[in-house]
């Protein structure tokens, strides 16, 4: 028994590094920003972003490989800077967001890309479909501490989806051919996160 509890001490003992590297950090909402754009009549894009945003991110710093992240999205905090257009987003031809209140992203798999750069594959969650996605991860930036003694680190990363992918297919025909809204939706992310204590 005295040997079994000898090699169960020291094999945590053998972990401990590597527990230690890996660290978790939350969301700051205030300093965040989940972006995106839409082609609109065929001619520009029209851009907006979601300012209700949480999350957790799990880094393991001796393997980023094995980092995670749990990401929920406010869908009511969608602002193109229009409010009859935010009130057509919310609304059942869109996000419905009375039935679906939020986006949820997980991640599911990390893989590097070239110096310092990720991708990050994870199942998102928007208007009741979940699909997985990849995010073009640029590096994480290092830690950096602000005047209350918080550490902090940036990070951002692209993606783009289908619409129509996540059953929101509300559209109308132009005369000229063309549709009034595009379905490609091409998302940019900035996030900046707070080391938990």
């Amino acid at each position: 028994m005295k040997r079994l509890i000898g090699i169960f001490t020291a094999a945590v003992l053998c972990m401990l590094p590597t527990l230690a590297l890996a660290s978790i950090w939350n969301i700051d909402q205030e300093h965040s920003n989940i972006g995106f754009k839409v082609r609109h009549l065929m001619v520009s894009n029209v851009k907006g972003s979601f300012s209700k945003v949480q999350g957790i991110i799990n880094i393991d710093e001796k393997d980023l490989t094995r980092s995670s992240a749990k990401v929920t999205i406010d869908t009511a905090s969608i602002d193109t800077g229009v409010d009859k257009r935010d009130a057509h987003l919310r609304s059942p031809d869109f996000l419905d967001v009375d039935k679906f209140p939020t986006m949820t992203f997980v991640s599911t798999k990390v893989a590097k890309n070239g110096k310092g750069r990720l991708k990050v594959t994870g199942d998102l969650t928007l208007h009741g479909v979940t699909r997985p996605v990849i995010l073009d991860v640029e590096e994480l930036s290092r830690e950096g501490k602000d005047p209350m003694g918080n550490l902090r680190r940036g990070a951002s990363a692209t993606t783009k989806i289908s619409r129509k992918d996540f059953g929101i297919g509300w559209n109308k025909v132009l005369e000229t051919g063309g549709v009034v809204v595009g379905d490609e939706i091409a998302i940019s992310i900035d996030i900046e996160i707070i080391k938990a204590k």
